[in-house]
Formats: structure tokens, sequence, C-alpha cells
């Protein structure tokens, strides 16, 4: 599972900043990752949910780090505060990339149906259920 590993999705041991109460400095400031874009180049809301559009057995080599992460995460239908929350990255951030990935043709971006401005029920009670799983 990549819940909680950021980028590489991998197990390192923490900072040794971390270790004395100290908080880490990050080697690449994550807007550094967005080219410092912090307006996402489509409109989506934080529940709209994403899914990945690659399969399985497709090489992911040739991506970012931060891509093969989000592609990884969504495999499974997730909402993009639930995105942002496993890769432990600013929303904005996350808003970004998932822009552009669905922009290339990467993952694809399912927004919410709202009828009258009154949210769909079972989008809330999906989004509660992957709240709660975090």
């Amino acid at each position: 599972m990549v819940s909680g590993q950021g980028w590489a999705g991998d197990n390192t041991p923490p900072h040794p900043a971390a270790a004395r109460g100290q908080k880490p400095s990050s080697l690449v400031r994550p807007y550094a990752v967005t080219g410092g874009r912090t307006a996402p180049r489509m409109k989506f809301a934080m529940e709209a949910l994403v899914s990945s559009i690659t399969s399985e057995h497709e090489d992911l080599s040739l991506l970012s780090p931060e891509y093969q992460a989000i592609i990884r995460l969504t495999r499974n239908v997730r909402s993009v505060a639930e995105i942002s929350a496993l890769l432990r990255q600013p929303l904005g951030v996350v808003r970004v990339l998932i822009a552009d990935m669905a922009s290339e043709g990467l993952i694809r971006v399912h927004q919410p149906q709202l009828d009258e401005g009154k949210p769909d029920l079972n989008l809330l009670e999906r989004v509660l259920s992957g709240l709660r799983r975090l």
C-alpha cells in the first residue's frame, strides 16, 4: 500500500531531524514540482474522483516519481483530497499535477454531478468512507 509513503512510495526511515523533534527540510519543495504553478489547468472539486487509465503492465519508468505515485494510487478510484492526504502533499500541488496528467491522458477525473446545488449523497458516503479508512 502506498499510504503515507510520499512520492517515491518507499518505506525510507524518517529524516534524522524528525527524530530530534525538528521539522526536516524537503530536498524538493512541493511547488518546485509544479514549476511554481498554483492553479490547475482545469477546474475540479477536491471531492472529484480520479482513476488511472494506464495498465498495471505499462512501463512507468519514463514518468516523474510524482506521476508514478499518483498512477499507483489511482488504480483504485480515489478523491483528489484522498490522494493529497496519502501522498502528504499540499492539495494545490496535487490538483495541478492531476490536471496536467488528465490533459496528457494518463488519468481520468470524474466530476461530481450536482443537481440544483445539492451534492450526491452516494458520493458523500464514498468520500466519508474513504476518509474513515485513512
